[in-house]
């Protein structure tokens, strides 16, 4: 049974790469081909520039014998005298990653300055290894030798516990991050979309916003149950951006068809659930195949609707208001 789980996580982290050639060899269009970064993700002239801190290493109790990587995202316009909004990353590595599909440090760049997501600390956090095993890159997430498959695809609460119990009071110590579980964000793509669901999912308490790229929610480790546990459950303060696409891994293998390991198939599904149970849900269904050119492209329009209800002023004299964002005055 492990060798089957293993073998699947292992296609659902397939590359972008390996899938683009497959469709080459095939004649076919590849669906990645219309998705392309825009000026939200780029670097732009005149916008201040946050500051990636780390990487820090943080041991785990929850795991024991296990460590995360992590680095932290501070925006120029950081107050240490102001709480701060939160938004956590799984797959640290590939979100920050300067040359890769989703720039998400460049997204807070533009998107703080233009006062369309609150000042906010980003953390960018790897999947937890023993000290012996290779950091994940961008190339290799770790699937075949991090603690990755157990992290962030098991319905339990112990990932969940690594990013309240140990991450978060780590960060406390040096940021002022506010204790409104409202202004707590934690997103992912593939397993570590559903991971970052199961931590809003258990611990609401903590956090409330959810964005999920082409996220897991398949039978890995039992992830396709998360629409009914939706319907069953009472419905929790959580809102969350799904996005995935039409030729995500679609759970046809040696000709057979097994809807629970169909990833476009089972994000509907969840999309459905929480939908009809009247969760503040958005999705966007793209032609993408399992990896992060959609997601990238649409990354700014999915943090500006998951942080969309900040406070505004309607004052027309209101100077600060209608200004851009500066950075915060370095004291002397």
């Amino acid at each position: 049974m492990r060798r089957v789980i293993f073998c699947v996580c292992v296609l659902s982290c397939l590359s972008a790469s390996a899938q683009e050639a497959k469709k080459a060899a095939s004649g076919q269009p590849n669906p990645d081909s219309q998705y392309r970064l825009g000026p939200d993700s780029l670097p732009q002239e005149g916008v201040p520039k946050g500051e990636i801190k780390g990487p820090f290493t943080l041991p785990s109790q929850v795991y024991p014998g296990t460590q995360h990587t992590y680095w932290i995202y501070v925006p120029a316009q950081y107050d240490p005298a102001v709480p701060a909004a939160l938004m956590v990353y799984q797959d640290g590595q590939a979100f920050k990653n300067e040359t890769g599909d989703m720039r998400a440090q460049n997204v807070m760049d533009n998107l703080i300055y233009r006062r369309e997501i609150p000042v906010m600390i980003g953390v960018f956090i790897n999947p937890g290894r023993r000290p012996d095993q290779p950091e994940p890159t961008p190339k290799n997430w770790g699937d075949r030798d991090t603690n990755r498959p157990t992290e962030y695809n098991s319905l339990d609460d112990r990932y969940a516990r690594v990013i309240t119990e140990e991450l978060m009071p780590a960060l406390a110590k040096d940021y002022n991050i506010s204790k409104d579980p409202e202004m707590h964000g934690i997103g992912g793509s593939s397993s570590g979309a559903i991971a970052a669901f199961t931590v809003a999912w258990e611990r609401p308490d903590h956090f409330r916003k959810v964005l999920s790229n082409v996220g897991s929610f398949v039978n890995l480790r039992g992830g396709h149950v998360y629409p009914e546990k939706i319907l069953a459950a009472e419905k929790k303060p959580i809102r969350v951006y799904l996005c995935d696409g039409r030729n995500d891994n679609r759970g046809l293998r040696n000709g057979k068809y097994d809807e629970t390991r169909d990833w476009f198939y089972q994000n509907v599904r969840l999309m459905k659930a929480l939908t009809q149970k009247g969760y503040d849900v958005n999705y966007s269904w793209g032609m993408n195949n399992h990896g992060q050119k959609f997601g990238g492209a649409i990354l700014p329009d999915m943090m500006r609707w998951l942080w969309r209800d900040g406070p505004v002023s309607t004052d027309p004299n209101d100077a600060v208001e209608r200004d851009f964002r500066p950075p915060v005055a370095k004291k002397g």
